[in-house]
């Protein structure tokens, strides 16, 4: 039984391996050939939709040298804070610690915690603060940088962040169900990390 069981675990992994990286994969854009096959024998009078790849720009190569820049985006789901910047480095509060990104990083995917973005072009150094959210780091000195709330630090009030913290503080001593301790400590961790950040 534990050897079958073995033998099936260890298919996905070998499949794995197999599998190119995106890194590996070709710069150029391609269209979405399959889809676009489906629709004209579905709609053959009607022009196929646009597609998420019709809308992205290619991939740039992976450069033989090591970039002198960073080339950051920095996106929330309303709004773009950084788009195609050059800046030296940039520290992202992940959730295994904080972590410096310089040109020439190795391709990583981390998950973001609350906590202080840094941004570090020359000798000036833009701060925000993030709530959570993604950060894909690319073999060829690219960084997108995926967050569901952000803000400048210097546009946040430390005595509403008191207060707040106070507030989260009452209510996971008063919470009586599940749901209410939860949401309580996640204000309570989120005001913390502000305070955190605009202290340190």
């Amino acid at each position: 039984m534990l050897r079958r069981t073995m033998g099936l675990l260890a298919r996905p992994i070998a499949a794995a391996r197999a599998r190119s990286f995106s890194t590996d994969l070709p710069a150029a854009q391609t269209a979405d050939a399959t889809f676009v096959e489906a629709w004209n024998k579905a709609m053959p009078n009607m022009d196929p939709p646009k597609t998420p790849l019709s809308f992205m720009q290619p991939r740039p190569a992976t450069p033989s040298s090591i970039p002198s820049k960073l080339t950051v985006n920095f996106v929330l789901p309303y709004a773009s804070e950084l788009a195609t910047k050059e800046v030296d480095m940039v520290i992202v509060p992940a959730t295994t610690g904080q972590m410096g990104v310089l040109p020439g990083h190795v391709a990583t995917i981390a998950e973001l915690k609350p906590g202080v973005l840094s941004v570090h072009e020359g000798n000036e150094t833009t701060k925000y603060f993030v709530s959570s959210g993604f950060v894909f780091i690319h073999a060829n000195s690219f960084a997108d940088i995926i967050a569901v709330e952000a803000i400048p630090l210097d546009q946040i009030d430390a005595n509403l962040v008191q207060k707040g913290l106070a507030e989260f503080t009452q209510k996971l001593s008063s919470a009586t169900t599940d749901l209410e301790k939860a949401e309580a400590q996640i204000g309570i961790d989120v005001h913390s990390a502000l305070n955190s950040a605009l202290t340190g």
